[in-house]
């Protein structure tokens, strides 16, 4: 098992983007994102990769990115986050009972991680997940975040299909809820409206108690 190393460079084309990353933006975090919330959460919430001028730039998963506005207004509206809105590290917000992380830590040009990327990241997803203690309930944004889930865990794809709100009981006690991804190109074509999002997040909140 491996956890998060905010300085891994396993990744070369990663690696590489980073760092030319932080040679343009030398104010931006411009490194691995490291997971954010509840240490010992019964909801962990797994996203695809940190945004350009989001999580790359404040540190922080989904904040200050467009994906982040609609993720953390839910998280506050069904109690498992003090505040609506997340636009910079020192802003106070707080998460109750729940953690975010990503499939990939790294940015990836043009938001698209590779297959043998989302693979390197894998081992430190499945340390995330082998360390929850209590009702280990998880959330997938996206079919890249669903299937890194699986790999985690040692499931095959084929077992269980995406779908949005669709619910799946894994083994080691893993229950998964898939959510269509929060992006700004989702929410605007409404293949996701606000009422998608919080019933999914209002079913996390329901299971939990």
């Amino acid at each position: 098992m491996t956890d998060f190393d905010i300085e891994c460079t396993a990744c070369p084309r990663l690696a590489d983007f980073l760092a030319d990353n932080r040679q343009q933006y030398p104010d931006y975090h411009g490194l691995p994102v490291a997971p954010f919330g509840d240490e010992n959460p019964d909801v962990l919430i797994v996203g695809l990769a940190p945004g350009m001028h989001g999580a790359n730039a404040t540190g922080r998963p989904f904040t200050g990115d467009y994906a982040g506005v609609l993720l953390y207004e839910t998280l506050y509206k069904t109690g498992f986050s003090n505040q609506p809105t997340s636009d910079h590290v020192e802003d106070g917000l707080e998460l109750m009972n729940c953690r975010i992380t990503n499939a990939v830590k790294c940015l990836p040009p043009q938001n698209k991680p590779t297959g043998a990327e989302i693979n390197q990241c894998n081992a430190f997803l499945k340390f995330e997940l082998e360390s929850l203690e209590s009702k280990r309930l998880l959330v997938a944004l996206g079919s890249i975040a669903h299937n890194a889930i699986l790999k985690a865990l040692g499931q095959k794809l084929s077992a269980y299909k995406f779908g949005h709100a669709v619910e799946h009981q894994l083994p080691g006690g893993f229950t998964l809820i898939d959510s269509y991804h929060c992006s700004r190109y989702n929410t605007q074509t409404k293949r996701l409206t606000t009422e998608m999002f919080e019933q999914v997040f209002e079913r996390a909140r329901e299971l939990v108690g």
